[in-house]
């Protein structure tokens, strides 16, 4: 499996940010897919997954401002980031959970004025 992320950038607080993450590989399709982010000395953190059936999950920090999306017959998964807040500034990374985790490179995500 190959993940190809892209969307991130410079965005001023409370603007928004569509990230978008594109995998490889016909098991996808059953997979949970999701979006996990790390910010500068902290640990890498779940912002949201969503698996095979639909099933959301979001991380305490991106509930309520951040929708995550899935198309099945391109193998995408979409985060729309809304609200944004300087401390959502991180390195967001795409996985793809099979029999093992997959991660994409990461696309740096700056809030800031």
């Amino acid at each position: 499996v190959q993940l190809q992320a892209s969307g991130g950038g410079l965005v001023q607080p409370g603007g928004s940010l569509r990230l978008s993450c594109v995998a490889s590989g016909s098991a996808v399709r059953i997979a949970v897919m999701g979006w996990h982010r790390q910010a500068p000395g902290k640990q890498r953190e779940l912002v949201a997954e969503i698996a095979g059936t639909g099933r959301t999950v979001y991380g305490t920090s991106a509930e309520g401002r951040f929708t995550i999306t899935r198309d099945y017959a391109k193998n995408t998964v979409s985060l729309q980031m809304n609200s944004l807040k300087p401390e959502d500034t991180a390195v967001y990374y795409c996985i793809v959970k099979l029999a093992r985790d997959y991660w994409g490179q990461g696309t740096l995500v700056t809030v800031s004025s």
